[in-house]
């Protein structure tokens, strides 16, 4: 469902993204993580169509994203780190406008919009300014937006930002529901704990460079460590980055301030 194929990116002198390859099939949990900085924002704006590559192929559902944008990003849909609402609509007519841009069809929209309202707590601020909700109350608003069209391929860049504990148990509760009904998930996210939960498999990338893929048993492999996805996670992030963990021969040091 998401092909990709020695994506490089470059800021400048900065290289950002590096011969990035790696494949996420239907109905996958993908969890792409790294340290700040290593390139996953990046990645995902590639795989968007928000960002231009400067060379490599991105395939979402078999459409290239660089020659037929249009059929590709009809598949897919997208929660950035930083999302942007009209704050002078209302959720009714903010989920309204989202189906009109996806061409639902009328007849269908106002029951989808209704229900999804009930489920997600909204039900009560359907006709309130999106400027007057709660951050939490934004977020899941943000939720019922992207999976308004049913897309096939969703990209979610930090899931739970803000969310209390109960928002946060329906997040990861309806990802793995979607995920069983078929959909193809990557997200990323700085919570390891999270990542180790519910991801079928996990990336990780590490200055711009993918240095570990699979499932936690072949992480752990790959690392040499038994144990939580946080070791794991360290050590190979550590190692890439050329200093020791506690006992080896370089290791980092506190700046003198």
């Amino acid at each position: 469902m998401i092909h990709v194929q020695a994506l490089d990116k470059s800021y400048g002198t900065v290289h950002a993204v590096r011969n990035l390859s790696f494949d996420v099939p239907a109905g996958e949990l993908f969890c792409f993580l790294g340290p700040n900085g290593a390139g996953k924002t990046t990645t995902i704006k590639m795989l968007t169509g928000l960002l231009r590559p400067d060379r490599g192929v991105i395939r979402i559902g078999g459409y290239d994203i660089a020659t037929d944008p249009v059929a590709a990003k009809t598949l897919m849909g997208y929660i950035p780190d930083m999302p942007f609402l009209y704050e002078k609509l209302t959720p009714v007519e903010f989920l309204k406008f989202i189906a009109d841009l996806y061409n639902i069809k009328e007849a269908s929209t106002r029951r989808r919009i209704d229900d999804s309202l009930q489920s997600f707590g909204l039900g009560e601020a359907r006709t309130s300014l999106i400027g007057d909700l709660s951050h939490g109350m934004r977020q899941r608003l943000l939720y019922i937006a992207t999976f308004l069209h049913n897309p096939r391929v969703v990209f979610i860049d930090e899931p739970l930002i803000g969310l209390d504990p109960h928002s946060i148990r329906m997040i990861k509760d309806l990802l793995r529901q979607k995920v069983r009904d078929g959909m193809t998930i990557l997200l990323t996210t700085h919570i390891l704990a999270l990542a180790e939960e519910i991801a079928d498999r996990i990336g990780i990338i590490s200055n711009g460079s993918l240095i570990a893929l699979g499932h936690m048993n072949e992480l752990r492999a790959q690392a040499g460590l038994e144990g939580r996805l946080e070791d794991i996670f360290l050590k190979l992030t550590t190692d890439e980055a050329g200093l020791s963990s506690p006992g080896g021969a370089r290791r980092m040091t506190a700046p003198n301030i």
